[in-house]
């Protein structure tokens, strides 16, 4: 059950980027509501694409640790590399809005949802399941 929860929440990540993508192409539009705080300031788009490289490859290192053609020894590798991006993700953008004193629920049960299975992700590979 843990390893399907993780490919879904890294493959929504990636599907969040590859919509993120598709709206700064002007492809889509979506509605504000359903957007961050203050999602028109240069400063905070900035910020959120920030997170770009972080998610990308917590999700892709994930993936490939899952599904990829790896040996053992270099899956407990990959496996505790992503878990801790995800964490680290999860814990940087709660950090920004505690910092800020925003607070949307929708948005942060996102990211502390990334701290969580990060955490339980790097109990699960030091367990060895």
């Amino acid at each position: 059950m843990l390893k399907l929860t993780t490919t879904i929440t890294e493959i929504l990540m990636v599907l969040y980027w590859v919509l993120a993508a598709a709206l700064v192409l002007n492809l889509i539009s979506i509605d504000p509501s359903l957007m961050y705080s203050d999602y028109e300031n240069p400063l905070v788009v900035a910020w959120n694409w920030s997170f770009f490289p972080i998610d990308i490859a917590f999700a892709s290192i994930g993936l490939f640790a899952k599904y990829g053609n790896v040996k053992s020894s270099r899956k407990f590798k990959f496996e505790i590399t992503a878990a801790t991006l995800m964490v680290c993700a999860g814990v940087m953008a709660i950090s920004y809005w505690v910092i800020t004193g925003d607070f949307n629920l929708s948005w942060w049960a996102v990211n502390i949802w990334l701290i969580c299975l990060g955490l339980v992700n790097l109990r699960a590979a030091n367990l060895g399941y």
